[in-house]
């Protein structure tokens, strides 16, 4: 009998370290800081878009469309990461103008995996699932030439509530 306990015991310690590893794999974190590109692209896979910015390469990994978060990795000059942020929140969204480019944008939050036009060619919107305890989305409209017209919440269909008869 102890020795089944000890087996079921050993069994669970490695099931909790295989979650562990893989969730370790999912986003960035402190100990990564000091990392080459190579070493986090090694570890997070390749990225889903990658920027020049004036403060250096940016990595961006979106989890999107249904993923609620968009990790931006900045590197040094010598393509070392020097910190990491999360983008999709209200913090992010607020620096999100009417005007702004469409590139603007991607350079603060990203680029949105699920979007949709508009009719008569008057542009589209892009939706961003972020965690919030709304379940709520941000959406951005742009006009047909790229430029923000306006921004918002919304409620993504997944919490739409459906009347059943």
């Amino acid at each position: 009998m102890i020795r089944l306990k000890r087996h079921v015991m050993i069994v669970f310690c490695l099931f909790g370290v295989v979650l562990l590893t893989a969730c370790a794999g999912y986003g960035p974190n402190n100990n990564m800081i000091g990392s080459s590109r190579e070493h986090i692209i090694q570890q997070l896979g390749k990225p889903t878009t990658e920027l020049q910015t004036a403060e250096g390469p940016v990595l961006i990994y979106s989890k999107g469309p249904r993923g609620k978060e968009t990790f931006f990795i900045y590197l040094d000059s010598n393509g070392v990461m020097h910190r990491w942020v999360q983008v999709l929140d209200e913090k992010h969204f607020e620096r999100i103008l009417p005007g702004m480019t469409r590139d603007q944008v991607i350079e603060i939050i990203g680029e949105s995996k699920d979007r949709f036009g508009l009719a008569r060619g008057r542009g589209y919107v892009w939706n961003y699932r972020y965690i919030n305890p709304f379940c709520f989305w941000f959406q951005i409209e742009f006009a047909a030439d790229d430029t923000v017209r306006s921004t918002g919440y919304g409620k993504p269909p997944e919490c739409r509530v459906r009347i059943l008869f």
